[in-house]
């Protein structure tokens, strides 16, 4: 797995992945949420036909390298179909090899496909290895600013 992104051989999710996404993004977020990766499975992982959703992972000899969730969305606001990145995770001791770059590119093949132009996601403003990655690959800021409010804080 030492080989440029070009190497990496992607695929598509099986149902089978479950735990390896869960081991992953566990080792990530310091949480295993096997029933939210459930759920997710459902929705992302073996439809077939008309379906803008898919996801996609870089096997490895020992379990996954890495996984990506993608799928097509149109909001409110005016905004057009445009292709999500709703997850991304890579195991922690494959990081820098490029996996999360194969991922991402074949994230984009495949919302071309679809016929998006764009392709956005959500990253935290404080998590800047993410940050940076997203960057290095090509997103920059889009049109669009995410506004929230507290409903627990003091008003």
């Amino acid at each position: 797995m030492t080989g440029p992104a070009t190497r990496l051989r992607v695929r598509n999710l099986r149902p089978d992945d479950l735990a390896e996404v869960v081991r992953i993004d566990g080792e990530h977020t310091g949480a295993r949420k096997p029933a939210y990766w459930r759920q997710v499975f459902a929705g992302f992982v073996g439809r077939r036909g008309g379906n803008r959703t898919f996801g996609i992972c870089v096997d490895a000899a020992d379990g996954l390298a890495g996984y990506l969730f993608g799928e097509v969305r149109a909001f409110e606001f005016g905004s057009e179909p445009a292709g999500w990145v709703f997850a991304v995770g890579v195991d922690p001791t494959r990081q820098r090899r490029g996996v999360a770059s194969a991922l991402v590119a074949e994230c984009r093949s495949r919302f071309a496909r679809l016929g998006v132009r764009h392709v956005r996601t959500m990253v935290r403003r404080n998590d800047v290895p993410i940050l940076s990655f997203f960057r290095a690959s090509g997103f920059v800021g889009g049109p669009f600013v995410q506004l929230e409010i507290d409903l627990e804080a003091p008003e």
